[in-house]
């Protein structure tokens, strides 16, 4: 056996080292902060920052303003702090507890930066300001910017922090460059990112050795190529996606906890998803560069096997199985649950996807995620989110569904602005996952060529030809289809506008002349000062079968759910206006669907007849959108 592993190494070690040509990317990302949200998305973005997003420093502020990228930089006397988590499902060892609050705190900031200019929020965007001018003093000589001290930093032998604490700054520094041009913050990640490949030479060193246990904190570390592939983009530097594609082959050559996206798995047919949620979807990122960077058939043949293997994770509704970890599972409607930061990683994950390779398919997974997972894990009535959601969620008290596990003392399925009985990963990530899907909203192809890729109420501001271009999209978008795209331009300008047709419609209403051409509208002309577009696409009820047989119903972009009458609990109070709260259902009574049964959509809710299991007979209901429950059932 011990033969046949060193066999599987050193092929793996061939071949990714084998020399290939990098493949071309589909479309081009743009600049931080030329999409900015409008509508509903606008106004719930606006209350994130009123409520949880806004407020998390000072719910946790000894996790938040810890300095430890400063002050009290991790050294070999540390000891792990109290968090206030329970500990409760999480991998044994305090080496990761060090780190955590890098982690916390960076995502959270990355989320707060992005929102604050998105909105155009000036008492956040101060708060920025004063943010920068705190870490970037904390920057060494050397280039150093992270958690360490000088005997401890790119020396570790087992458990660290190291690639993934800078990961989660750095992308809240490059957020803030792209949108300021601050010279001083950009000089610091040039500086900062040359300090790791210095210290990491690329092929003569092993960040990713970690012993034999867990190693959690240095799988996460991986997503260093999330600030690699984004100083490429930025500078055209081809030494940035390479040192991506070195980290993604030191990673596949070492022991890891984490193993689902090492090479050697994803190559094993015998292989199933087991390993921590949010690290297999993230990793899907690194595993995209890698094969882009490098062109080698074997990175695109595995790009293609774990695109299938997250698939089979998955719930229609986006849900991807997260609880905390995937044991080889298949996605449940009711057995398996999706944790908020799978969700975020997943969704970042396939717009990388889609940005580089232009299929279709993970845009729609984009929208699919945002607009029924994500959005169903939500409080749509309290400023909080679930920690832990599952489809066909029958109560929220803590465990799933409620269900009593013995010897464990479950808390993730409940409402929360901070969910710090747990871990505060969730709730920042919560902060990140709009703005990040409204930048994947627009991509450029070429020079001329405008790419509504992901669909939702946004105003768009770029260049054509040097010539400043506006466009605002109008809609109500996923709750109704109709869309105006009105276009200012500061003189005419000829460009290609190529607006994604959703797999779902059924036809296009549209005055305008355009080309159906790959999955796109493609309105081809000359656009004057001010110009306009308007279309609608035209939906039908669908029903899609999961894995397990059981039925969903769909109608556009949304999932529709039956909502389940719950009675409400406060839990902790952590401010006012900012507690936990759990839910129990009011009526045990589940559904099942019947064959040959018209669903119809009006006003906004699918009717359908289903049957009542409880007592046996058929009931005519209506469906609303996942987004606006809390206890539901959505599988039927």
């Amino acid at each position: 056996m011990k033969y046949l592993l060193f066999i599987c190494l050193i092929i793996t070690t061939l071949s990714l080292n084998a020399q290939n040509n990098p493949m071309p990317e589909k479309y081009q990302r743009l600049s931080f902060g030329s999409v900015k949200p409008s509508g509903w998305l606008k106004i719930q973005m606006q209350k994130d920052m009123a409520g949880f997003v806004g407020n998390l420093d000072q719910l946790v502020p000894d996790l938040i303003n810890d300095p430890i990228y400063g002050a009290e930089r991790l050294h070999k006397l540390s000891k792990a702090k109290d968090l206030g988590n329970l500990k409760s499902g999480d991998a044994e060892g305090d080496e990761q507890y060090k780190w955590w609050n890098s982690e916390t705190q960076s995502n959270w900031w990355d989320g707060y930066i992005r929102n604050a200019f998105m909105l155009n929020d000036q008492k956040a965007i101060e708060k920025v300001r004063t943010y920068i001018d705190r870490i970037l003093p904390t920057q060494d000589e050397d280039g150093y910017l992270g958690i360490y001290d000088k005997e401890l930093r790119y020396k570790f032998t087992g458990e660290n922090g190291e690639l993934w604490s800078k990961a989660t700054l750095y992308r809240g520094l490059l957020a803030y460059y792209e949108f300021t041009h601050d010279q001083k913050v950009w000089k610091a990640l040039i500086r900062a990112v040359d300090n790791v490949m210095m210290n990491y030479p690329a092929n003569k060193s092993q960040p990713f050795f970690a012993g034999k246990d867990f190693s959690g904190g240095v799988a996460h570390g991986l997503t260093f190529t999330d600030v690699l592939d984004r100083m490429f983009q930025l500078t055209g530097d081809r030494k940035y996606i390479d040192y991506a594609a070195f980290l993604y082959r030191n990673f596949s050559q070492n022991y890891s906890s984490e193993t689902d996206a090492q090479l050697p798995s994803i190559l094993n047919p015998e292989y199933k998803l087991q390993t921590h949620g949010a690290h297999t979807y993230e990793h899907l990122r690194p595993l995209a560069v890698a094969a882009y960077a490098t062109g080698n058939p074997e990175l695109k043949k595995a790009l293609q096997i774990y695109l299938e293997r997250i698939k089979s994770c998955t719930t229609p509704t986006g849900g991807a199985i997260g609880d905390e970890w995937i044991g080889g599972r298949l996605a449940d409607a009711t057995q398996t649950g999706y944790e908020y930061c799978s969700l975020h990683e997943l969704m970042d994950s396939y717009s990388t996807l889609f940005q580089k390779s232009g299929e279709l398919s993970a845009a729609e997974e984009i929208e699919t995620i945002f607009y029924n997972a994500a959005q169903g894990s939500r409080n749509p009535e309290h400023s909080g989110i679930a920690y832990l959601k599952t489809d066909n969620s029958f109560a929220m008290t803590g465990t799933r569904n409620g269900e009593i596990e013995p010897g464990r003392n479950q808390t993730r399925y409940k409402y929360s602005p901070v969910h710090q009985d747990v871990a505060v990963c969730c709730v920042p990530n919560a902060g990140r996952i709009s703005p990040y899907f409204l930048q994947s909203c627009w991509m450029k192809e070429g020079e001329n060529i405008l790419v509504a890729s992901i669909l939702a109420p946004n105003v768009l501001q770029t260049t054509i030809q040097n010539i400043p271009v506006k466009i605002e999209e109008i809609t109500e978008y996923p709750y109704r289809n109709h869309f105006i795209f009105r276009i200012e331009t500061t003189k005419p300008v000829s460009f290609k506008l190529k607006i994604r047709n959703p797999k779902w419609a059924k036809s296009i209403s549209t005055k305008e002349r355009y080309k159906l051409e790959n999955g796109f509208l493609v309105f081809d002309r000359k656009f004057s000062n001010t110009d306009q577009i308007e279309l609608e696409f035209q939906a039908e009820v669908q029903i899609t079968e999961d894995l397990n047989h059981e039925k969903y119903f769909s109608y556009g972009a949304l999932f529709y759910a039956k909502p389940i009458a719950a009675t409400e609990q406060k839990g902790k109070d952590f401010s006012p206006g900012f507690e936990d709260f759990t839910y129990s259902p009011k009526d045990s009574a589940r559904y099942g669907y019947i064959e040959n049964n018209e669903a119809t959509f009006q006003d906004g809710k699918i009717r359908v007849n289903l049957k009542n299991k409880k007592l046996q007979k058929t009931e005519t209901l209506e469906l609303i959108p996942l987004a606006k429950t809390i206890l539901r059932q959505a599988g039927f």
